[in-house]
């Protein structure tokens, strides 16, 4: 028989969307703990993609910008008998996700002048176009996995 542990604790989604995605996004661009300034900011951005792209729903480009830019393999260094491989490795979902929000943000805060829905709604718009830094990012992930598949017998 399993053991019995204490529910987990459920996930809630943004106040606007309702999608828990939007939130786990929000509470990563937050600094400080300064939630209201971070929603504001993907709130206008989603804003900026909503007068950009009218025929499709801001949320909708969000989510698949995201998917856009979640990576399916990346290399992990394995040491055999001396010498380090870059053994190419599938992605668990979590982290995926995890990776691809990093990737988003990493973007935006690296690009300067502009504030930052208006850069966060770009890189956003360039993601679910499949372009910009965070889906470059991507691409190389998945050539440098494709240029190290030889060494896929060391993983685990």
């Amino acid at each position: 028989m399993g053991r019995i542990t204490a529910s987990k604790k459920q996930l809630k989604g943004d106040p606007v969307y309702n999608s828990i995605l939007a939130s786990k996004f929000i509470n990563c661009l937050m600094w400080d703990g300064k939630k209201n300034a971070a929603r504001k900011i993907f709130y206008d951005a989603l804003e900026i993609l909503r007068k950009k792209i009218e025929d499709v729903d801001p949320i909708e480009v969000f989510t698949v910008a995201l998917e856009n830019v979640k990576p399916l393999v990346e290399v992990r260094s394995k040491r055999v008998g001396g010498a380090s491989y870059q053994v190419p490795t599938p992605v668990r979902a979590a982290r995926a996700q995890s990776l691809c929000i990093r990737w988003i943000l990493g973007a935006v805060r690296d690009k300067k002048g502009q504030p930052t829905a208006q850069k966060l709604a770009a890189e956003l718009f360039d993601a679910y176009n499949k372009q910009g830094v965070a889906y470059t990012k991507r691409e190389n992930v998945h050539r440098m996995a494709e240029a190290n598949k030889a060494f896929a017998h060391f993983a685990r």
